[in-house]
């Protein structure tokens, strides 16, 4: 017996079920690439496959709708790759463990892959026959969303005939998203130098964060670990000499880290004075959001040479100074963030330091100040930085028949309107727009919570209702 063998709608959950099996994460997207082209060719449907992984499937309309105009379905199959530090998975070689408990799907250890596997579900079933009804589709499969809107970025969208998109990447029942940020990834690299220091090699480790997706939860106040992690080595600085090995954190630019660490070579007893101190202080500074923030010390065996005096000293200036978090809020739309930035991924490389940054702003000028600034600061270090997965924002369209149409089946379904929102994440109907003449986009998905988090979770019933509303979209589709 499968695990979701008694989930409706079977068809959605069924292949769900079959695309959690495989390995999906961004950056190894082949495997469910390849078995797209397999569905389709099983079924005799016309396919096309990239050399970015993106796959795209048509299928004729229903007897009768052979005039319609076609519409096109689209999500990503690459998932975030997160676990818990207890969760031994090897997420590039593993599928994941599905876990039902009542009304909530989640994985066990790791992320789920909801976001924005749901999507590539949904539009299975839709290709497999599951909604009966329905004119001309074009099921778009785009590859590495989740590390700059790569696929995207990179697809042909000259075989594409719609001029009206679904895009089901959308994380709240109940809410069309009709406009989003633009954004791009920033790369920083700050050279190193290193020296024999002596001293106890110590591993200093903040966990123990709440983390979330850095464009849908950046502003819910959580704490970045690398930042608080900066923070400690910047008090400890002023407290006694040490030299750094190693720092980390992160593992996705999109991804607010839970967990970071330095490898060093000081005091024992003043780095505990200092961790001790500064857990207090950063409990009580997140309280609310982030209670259970951790500082370890622990003797280790030194990874690699100190770094120089002056490297360390780059090193924390780096984590103490870049900007992160909210930078501006909208004037025009209340509670919408315009511009944000995150620190995702911290490396350590023989000779230099390595950060990545997403960086969204709804204002093309204020994306572009935050990307100076990050340069500004990398290059007073000595170092450089470069841009990389670059993506346009999505303008909000007045007229907009889908749109109309789509609160009009909803209110039919609900029994009220839904609610049409801005959103600071970055969603891939900026790209299609750009590359589409007159598309007409709306994005629309069921409740998930802690996503690109170990927590996250998908409801169940939502998804059911959030399918109903595709089916009956597609139903009354002219």
């Amino acid at each position: 017996m499968s695990a979701l063998e008694q989930l409706k709608p079977s068809a959605v959950f069924s292949f769900f079920e079959q695309l959690s099996a495989i390995p999906h994460g961004s950056g190894n997207t082949k495997a469910i690439s390849d078995w797209l082209v397999g569905f389709a060719k099983e079924r005799g449907l016309w396919c096309r496959q990239d050399e970015a992984d993106n796959v795209v499937i048509k299928m004729p309309a229903s007897p009768g709708r052979e005039n319609a105009a076609p519409v096109i379905l689209q999500g990503h199959i690459d998932m975030v790759c997160e676990k818990t530090a207890a969760c031994g998975k090897d997420m590039t070689r593993e599928g994941i463990d599905l876990v039902v408990e009542g009304d909530i799907l989640r994985a066990e250890g790791t992320t789920l892959g909801g976001d924005d596997g749901i999507a590539v579900a949904m539009l299975l079933a839709v290709l497999d026959g599951a909604a009966p009804e329905h004119p001309p589709v074009e099921a778009v499969f785009t590859a590495d969303e989740e590390i700059g809107l790569l696929g995207a970025a990179a697809l042909d969208m000259s075989v594409l005939e719609g001029r009206r998109l679904i895009n089901i990447d959308s994380e709240e029942e109940g809410i069309f998203t009709v406009s989003c940020a633009g954004g791009a990834r920033a790369n920083c690299r700050v050279p190193l130098t290193r020296e024999a220091f002596g001293g106890t090699a110590l591993r200093l480790t903040v966990d123990g964060l709440r983390g979330g997706h850095s464009g849908a939860e950046i502003d819910k106040g959580r704490a970045n670990a690398s930042k608080l992690l900066g923070r400690v080595l910047y008090a400890l600085q002023k407290q006694s000499d040490y030299r750094l090995c190693s720092v980390r954190g992160g593992m996705a630019d999109n991804v607010i880290p839970v967990m970071a660490e330095a490898v060093l070579v000081g005091d024992e007893k003043a780095v505990r004075a200092v961790v001790q101190s500064m857990q207090a202080a950063l409990r009580d500074e997140y309280r609310t959001t982030d209670p259970d923030i951790t500082l370890t010390v622990a003797p280790c065996a030194a990874e690699s040479q100190p770094m120089s005096r002056q490297s360390t000293a780059d090193v924390v200036t780096f984590l103490t100074c870049c900007a992160n978090g909210i930078y501006a809020m909208s004037a025009e739309i209340a509670g919408l963030v315009q511009t944000s930035l995150n620190l995702g991924i911290l490396v350590t490389e023989a000779d230099a330091l390595k950060a990545s940054f997403s960086v969204r702003s709804s204002i093309g000028t204020q994306k572009e100040m935050l990307l100076d600034m990050l340069r500004c600061l990398t290059e007073r270090l000595g170092g450089d930085m470069g841009v990389t997965g670059e993506y346009p924002g999505w303008a909000y369209r007045a007229d907009s028949p889908l749109r109309e149409l789509m609160v009009r089946v909803y209110t039919e379904q609900y029994g009220h309107a839904p609610k049409i929102e801005a959103i600071h994440a970055g969603l891939e109907c900026g790209l299609f727009s750009g590359k589409v003449e007159g598309l007409d986009c709306i994005s629309i998905g069921p409740d998930m919570e802690g996503v690109h988090t170990p927590g996250e979770k998908l409801h169940i019933a939502s998804t059911g209702r959030t399918w109903e509303l595709l089916r009956e979209t597609l139903r009354q589709m002219k």
